[in-house]
């Protein structure tokens, strides 16, 4: 099914980046996959993390965020410790920092190539509107210059951007705000693409003029109850037009 845009409804488009125009979204659940698991090897009666909870505590959320919501999921409490922890350490940002080195070992063994339709969508709406990514990853410039996008977003709002702006992340609206403002557009005439549901949340609570879900396994009934305005499955389904 194909869903329209209106010509001239919209400046801009703010764009989630794993799961939305590259599927690094895989990645990151491979790698807190084997980090968490591993983890979960040291404590006691604990069942193995899954992609249910990846998707219930994680998905879309700064690193240490979605650490802690996880953990409280299972009942286990540790010390938060800092950024700096060493990967070893067993506090939230200690589990943190070492899920972000198996991502980063992945990304640079494998690469990431950008969804056909995502970069077919961009390449046809260039000159439609202004882009932004706003993604809660501190990666993102990496993955963006990996998989070749990086001259379409003149605007990024990421982890480490929110981190050294005092910025709260999703589901908090306040990343796609900056993002709206840098690129000198308002809330109302942006949309905001993203696949995760606190991503879609962060949508809603804008209000940003258009909440656009890609349904890339969390389900389109989970999107819209999250405040997608439209679901996807792919980018390919959109166009512009009357």
């Amino acid at each position: 099914m194909t869903h329209t845009i209106p010509w001239g409804a919209f400046d801009a488009i703010l764009f989630d980046l794993d799961g939305v125009l590259t599927p690094t979204a895989e990645v990151h659940m491979r790698a807190w996959s084997e980090m968490f698991n591993e983890y979960l090897l040291t404590v006691p009666g604990q069942a193995p993390y899954t992609s249910d909870d990846y998707f219930a505590h994680v998905d879309g959320k700064p690193r240490y965020d979605g650490v802690r919501d996880f953990l409280t999921s299972r009942g286990i409490e540790l010390p938060e410790g800092t950024p700096e922890d060493d990967e070893h350490l067993e506090t939230v940002c200690g589990l943190g920092n070492r899920k972000n080195s198996a991502f980063n070992e992945v990304l640079a063994r494998d690469g990431v190539v950008p969804y056909p339709g995502s970069l077919a969508f961009l390449e046809a709406t260039k000159e439609d509107f202004k882009f932004a990514v706003v993604s809660s990853s501190k990666n993102a410039p990496a993955v963006l210059r990996a998989a070749g996008l990086s001259d379409y977003f003149p605007v990024v709002v990421d982890g480490q951007v929110a981190a050294d702006e005092g910025l709260p992340g999703k589901p908090s609206p306040d990343t796609f705000h900056r993002a709206a403002e840098l690129l000198g557009v308002t809330d109302a005439t942006s949309i905001v693409v993203e696949d995760a549901i606190s991503g879609v949340q962060a949508g809603a609570a804008g209000p940003f003029g258009l909440v656009i879900g890609v349904d890339r396994g969390v389900g389109e009934d989970a999107l819209r109850e999250a405040g997608a305005d439209v679901v996807v499955a792919d980018l390919a389904e959109l166009e512009v037009g009357e």
